[in-house]
Parts: structure tokens; C-alpha cells; sequence
């Protein structure tokens, strides 16, 4: 009777231990994960070592992939040498243009970087770092077209454009009806083929295209005044202004120093950083 009591309270001991033991780990890990929570993006991006960029990777010379399917880009060499002075390194994650801001809402990527201009409407929702290019937009169409030479003549025409782009929203602007398509390349076989009028993007990028491509049967016909401001959006909130501050200081430092002058050249060249 007595050795059955004692393995009775043994067993009860035991069981105790287990239940306090679990109640501490769990305790343990709501620490743990209040202690991460409490730090702002860039404490976590420089504890984890890297700092998660979004981008296409299917707009040259901006990000893209070359001969042997390697990420490169005038976008790509700018996240790395801004990662470097982050002191963490640069982790690529490829999507769609319309994929990108909805990654960073939901916290999938840290920042983007992919020729994004700064607009109004974008800047309700997002904060930017200091520009890092300046670019004007091109009306490009196909080189018999003579019905187009210049923005205001896209009312009721055909644009064809990356959905939820600057670019598709300009043409809109001038009532223009607009054919969602994926990459500048698409974009310029439809204008070639006749299925749509017009095409927007960036003169450089087209420029570029041209270069590739010398037969493309397209030609620029009038380009935006004022150039716009291409910069990094982040995530609104206090949590991310330190992550802010250290873009636009590692920014301005590869400015100081010439780096984005030089990439600029070595992708466009010229220099679009000034």
C-alpha cells in the first residue's frame, strides 16, 4: 500500500515537471518572438544577414538575365553595393511587376528595386529613399505610324503596358485603352504585329532594346518633359526608418564616390544618377 502511494506522488511529480517545464518553453518562445518582433527591419535584416530586394528580372538593362541565365542589371549591381554597405548581402527574389508591391505589403520582400518611379499615388501608401536615377518616358510606335506623334494623340488608341505600371497609367491619362502584357519585348511585338498602337517605357530601356533588336520595326515619337525620380519604396511605419535613413546614406555615399555613375554607364550609357 505504502510503495503504491509513493509511485502514485512519484508519477504526480513527474507530470508537474513535465507541465512546468512546457509552460517555460512556451514562455521561452513568446519572449523570443516579442524580442524579434521589437526589432525594427534593418536590426532584423542585419541579424539575418541579408536584405531581401524585389525586382522582374526580365527588363533589360534594369534586371535581367544574360548568356548563361545569371541575374545582372543596372538594378542588381545598385541592391548589391547598397547591400554591401548595409554590411549584409543581397537576396533576389524574382515576380511579376504586379507581384511586387503586393510582396512588400505582406512583408515577403524588404525593399524593391526595379526601375520604380516616385508618383503621388505610390507615395500615399509607401515611403521612398532619395532617387537614385532620373529617367524620361518614351511614346514608342511602330515606324509607319504617322496617326501619333505625341501623348495627347492616344485618346481612344491601343496601349499595351506592364499592368499597374506608371507607364499604363500615363497612357490611360490620355484615354488611351490599355492591353496588359508582361515585358518590354512583348510589348513591342504587339505594337510591331499591329494589335496595338503604342507602347510606353522608360527611353533608356528602349534604347537598350534597340540595341539588341536594330531591325525593330518601332520608333520614338515624344518623350515626357520632366524626368521622373527612380527610388526605393519601404513599407510605411516607424519600424522602418532607420532602414531608410541607412538607403539613403548608402545612396548618397555611392553617388559621393562614383558607383552609380559608373553602372549607370557600364548598363545605359550614360549616366542617369544625376
Amino acid at each position: 500500500m505504502y510503495i503504491r502511494m509513493k509511485e502514485k506522488i512519484v508519477k504526480r511529480n513527474f507530470s508537474n515537471l513535465i507541465f512546468v517545464a512546457g509552460i517555460l518553453l512556451a514562455a521561452n518562445l513568446i519572449c523570443s518572438c516579442q524580442k524579434k518582433s521589437s526589432l525594427d527591419l534593418l536590426e532584423q535584416i542585419k541579424q539575418r544577414g541579408e536584405i531581401t530586394v524585389a525586382m522582374e528580372g526580365v527588363w533589360s538593362p534594369w534586371t535581367y538575365h544574360d548568356e548563361n541565365d545569371e541575374l545582372v542589371g543596372f538594378d542588381v549591381e545598385v541592391a548589391k553595393a547598397i547591400a554591401q554597405k548595409l554590411g549584409v548581402r543581397a537576396k533576389f527574389a524574382e515576380v511579376e511587376w504586379d507581384g511586387i508591391f503586393a510582396g512588400m505589403d505582406s512583408k515577403r520582400y524588404d525593399i524593391a528595386l526595379n526601375g520604380v518611379e516616385i508618383t503621388p499615388e505610390r507615395e500615399q501608401k509607401y515611403d521612398f529613399s532619395v532617387p537614385y536615377g532620373y529617367i524620361h518616358t518614351a511614346l514608342i510606335v511602330r515606324n509607319d505610324n504617322s496617326d501619333i506623334n505625341s501623348f495627347e494623340d492616344l485618346k481612344g488608341k491601343v496601349s499595351t503596358n506592364s499592368l499597374g505600371s506608371t507607364y499604363a497609367d500615363l497612357a490611360e491619362s490620355y484615354g488611351a485603352n490599355i492591353i496588359t502584357i508582361d515585358t518590354l519585348e512583348e510589348t513591342i511585338q504587339l505594337v510591331e504585329h499591329g494589335r496595338a498602337h503604342a507602347t510606353l517605357n522608360a527611353d533608356v530601356s528602349f534604347m537598350d532594346y534597340l540595341k539588341a533588336h536594330p531591325d525593330a520595326k518601332v520608333k520614338i515619337v515624344a518623350l515626357t518633359e520632366n524626368a521622373a525620380q527612380i527610388a526605393i519604396p519601404i513599407r510605411k511605419g516607424k519600424e522602418n526608418e532607420t532602414l531608410k535613413a541607412a538607403l539613403n546614406s548608402a545612396i548618397e555615399e555611392l553617388r559621393a564616390d562614383g558607383t552609380l555613375s559608373a553602372i549607370s554607364e557600364k548598363y545605359f550609357g550614360k549616366d542617369i544618377s544625376e
